[in-house]
């Protein structure tokens, strides 16, 4: 009796009745509630979202299952009325898609290391070697991602094909290993590293380029997945390279190759989407396996200037 009667003592003292909730729980309920209720109304937007992000690939992919004449039929077929398996097995004969695939591969693999072996190493001097106009230069390296490619696009053209490397892989690997963006980014990345580091390196006797491979590398691995995803994606689907220096059909890579498809009076659909579908999975891995450092290096790649 005594713990009941102190019980309902403090009840009192806290302004409320006895029996009844008292006056400070009421509002720490509501903002429990109203905080569910937006959290639940966030999940529907986002599922929303994703759903609309998501609807062209869940078209793209059901229509690689259809023939042709039903690809493009109004109302939409969302779910086929008969599933033509055989176009997965019918792409590799109708054309070389396997030479298609092995070219995208090769181009992306190669311009992806380059670019984060150049962008890596010219991001270190930008961030941790002081030399004059050191931040002027970077600015100025950096406003010529301001420039859209179809400036230089003819001068980049000419330039090659004086230097008799157009219908080859070299043309445009000499023309993408190097990016600004991959330096802004990994500079980015490397300003949040202590300085610290590098004084006690030098100290010990290691010249800049061992702190770059044996102190900043290591450490950058987040930045560093994030740029080869973003290159190797773009990579994978550049159509305009491929497109303006690649003239053997033995050399065009996947996007270029589904062309075949395309005659002058009417097109395959069904093996435009079924290629599509072919030429997403490998991106669609690669993400899949590194987007937990993917999402990392885009969060803390610009938490300092």
């Amino acid at each position: 009796m005594s713990s009941l009667a102190s019980d309902l003592a403090r009840e009192v003292a806290a302004g409320g009745a006895p029996g009844r909730p008292s006056a400070s729980r009421a509002p720490r309920s509501a903002r429990r509630t109203r905080t569910r209720l937006g959290r639940a109304a966030m999940y529907v937007l986002l599922t929303v979202l994703l759903g609309i992000v998501l609807l062209p690939f869940f078209w793209m992919l059901s229509s690689s299952f259809k023939n042709d004449v039903d690809v493009l039929t109004v109302p939409i077929q969302w779910i086929p009325k008969t599933f033509v398996w055989t176009n997965y097995a019918k792409i590799w004969t109708e054309i070389p898609m396997a030479g298609y695939l092995a070219n995208s591969a090769f181009l992306s693999i190669v311009i992806t290391i380059l670019q984060v072996l150049t962008g890596s190493f010219a991001a270190y001097g930008f961030s941790k070697v002081r030399f004059p106009g050191r931040d002027a230069l970077f600015l100025a390296y950096i406003a010529t991602i301001a420039v859209p490619w179809q400036a230089y696009m003819i001068p980049q053209y000419v330039m090659m094909q004086k230097a008799g490397l157009t219908n080859t892989f070299a043309a445009l690997i000499l023309l993408q290993a190097f990016g600004a963006f991959g330096v802004f980014l990994m500079r980015q990345y490397y300003m949040t590293i202590p300085d610290e580091l590098n004084e006690a390196a030098r100290i010990d006797g290691l010249s800049d380029y061992g702190i770059w491979a044996r102190i900043i590398l290591p450490l950058s691995k987040p930045a560093l997945a994030s740029l080869a995803l973003l290159t190797f994606v773009n990579t994978w689907n550049d159509y305009m390279g491929p497109f303006i220096y690649l003239s053997s059909n033995q050399l065009w890579t996947v996007q270029i190759g589904l062309q075949s498809f395309i005659g002058q009076y009417s097109a395959q659909y069904a093996m435009i989407m079924t290629g599509s579908v072919i030429s997403v999975i490998p991106i669609l891995a690669i993400f899949l396996a590194g987007q937990r450092y993917f999402i990392a290096g885009i969060a803390t790649s610009g938490m300092k200037g």
